[in-house]
């Protein structure tokens, strides 16, 4: 059976339920369909966050994002994290901003993102459709046909929210990328941004799991800096994770695809240098000739930590730090500062949180997120070539396109009812 609406979208999650509600927001009179394949809406949303959901940042800076940065900027500057504070708000969900800048919900629950989302569809009109998979989406003349698990809808435009291909539970197997293929738009290469990092052996990783502290990590493509970063590192039984790690991850992910030499270096004392740190030994061991090397470093880092980086200079015990002979002391200083992280790869999709690449911004009209090659054909969220750094600037995306899209659609639909 094929039934009629005016606008259809594929993807009920962040940018697709944000792009219905905006759409109907902007013309209450219009039919809006969101077609959902799993049981349930939302799926990334309720596991986002530890289930927390990390809403938006307290700052959202094109910057903070990988893509077209004129396009992101003017995306932004139409739904910036203030509207996204103050939508939200309108929904009774008040958040509330950590030390890091990240806006969670005041409940501390992905759940109310979620079910205040689902109110405002309720309360608009937005007829959601779960268990509706859809397997085809086809032009006829002006038009669109979605075909899915259930019949079809027959539609004057559709807007893909299907995501990308990160944590594939949540509904996210590639359908809008692949579909977009095939109406001849560009895919870029796809790869797993905001992903933990696996270690080899024998390197000591295993010894600090569940350890966090700050570090810097600075990503090297053929001997070149190509990003540097600071933040939490997470040790892991595995290698590596935490919001710096997973930041830092797409930049390695990357340049390893394109069969690039890249490697990650990490300096777990954050704003040194070797020479600083040389230069600070030197000091104490002429002002405190009984200091130990241990007791000055618990000052800065965990105690495993020091006793790891002791362990991988080659120095039994806690010496003095007059005591350390000169190659040793540059040896830990190297470790200290400059320490390789020998990558061997990553925890694949099933972990990754964002899809780095999708469709280029360039292919779409950013004033309302319309393929510049199909009229009526409209794509929003994480399926476009544009992912965030760690901390809710995703979820802005999905905002501030969902926005962008809904609003814009719903005024040429009223204006060629």
């Amino acid at each position: 059976m094929k039934e009629t609406a005016d606008l259809v979208v594929v993807g009920a999650g962040a940018a697709g339920l944000a792009t219905a509600i905006f759409a109907k927001e902007e013309a209450p009179l219009l039919s809006v369909v969101l077609l959902e394949g799993a049981k349930k809406v939302g799926a990334k949303i309720l596991v986002s966050g530890g289930g927390r959901c990390n809403v938006t940042h307290q700052v959202v800076k094109p910057t903070d994002f990988q893509g077209n940065q004129p396009i992101i900027k003017g995306l932004l500057r139409g739904f910036s994290e203030e509207d996204a504070v103050a939508w939200f708000s309108s929904m009774g969900v008040e958040l509330k901003e950590e030390d890091t800048g990240k806006l969670f919900p005041v409940s501390n629950s992905a759940k109310t993102v979620v079910a205040a989302l689902l109110a405002r569809c309720d309360e608009l009109g937005v007829d959601i459709r779960t268990s509706h998979k859809v397997s085809a989406v086809k032009s006829e003349e002006g038009s669109w046909t979605i075909e899915h698990t259930e019949g079809a809808f027959h539609a004057r435009r559709v807007v893909i929210a299907t995501g990308g291909l990160a944590l594939p539970k949540s509904g996210s197997e590639g359908f809008g990328l692949e579909f977009a293929k095939s109406m001849g738009h560009e895919v870029t290469e796809l790869w797993p941004a905001l992903v933990p990092l696996i270690l080899e052996e024998p390197f000591p990783h295993a010894k600090l799991s569940g350890i966090a502290h700050e570090v810097e990590l600075s990503t090297r493509v053929s001997g070149k800096v190509i990003d540097k970063r600071s933040g939490a590192l997470l040790w892991t039984h595995f290698g590596i994770s935490g919001p710096v790690a997973m930041d830092a991850s797409r930049f390695w992910v990357g340049a390893r695809l394109e069969h690039k030499d890249a490697g990650l270096f990490a300096c777990i004392l954050p704003g040194e240098t070797r020479e600083s740190v040389n230069e600070l030994f030197l000091n104490i061991a002429r002002d405190e000739p009984k200091r130990t090397i241990g007791s000055l470093l618990a000052r800065s880092l965990p105690r495993r930590v020091v006793e790891v980086c002791l362990e991988m200079a080659g120095i039994d015990g806690n010496p003095p730090l007059n005591q350390l002979k000169k190659a040793t002391r540059r040896d830990l200083t190297r470790i200290l500062t400059e320490l390789e992280l020998p990558v061997s790869g990553d925890r694949g999709w099933s972990y990754a949180e964002v899809t780095a690449g999708g469709v280029p911004l360039s292919e779409i009209d950013r004033r309302n997120m319309e393929s510049r090659a199909h009229p009526g054909l409209h794509f929003v969220g994480e399926v476009l070539d544009c992912e965030g750094r760690i901390g809710g600037f995703n979820f802005q995306w999905a905002w501030s396109t969902g926005h962008q899209a809904g609003r814009a659609i719903a005024r040429a639909l009223s204006a060629n009812a």
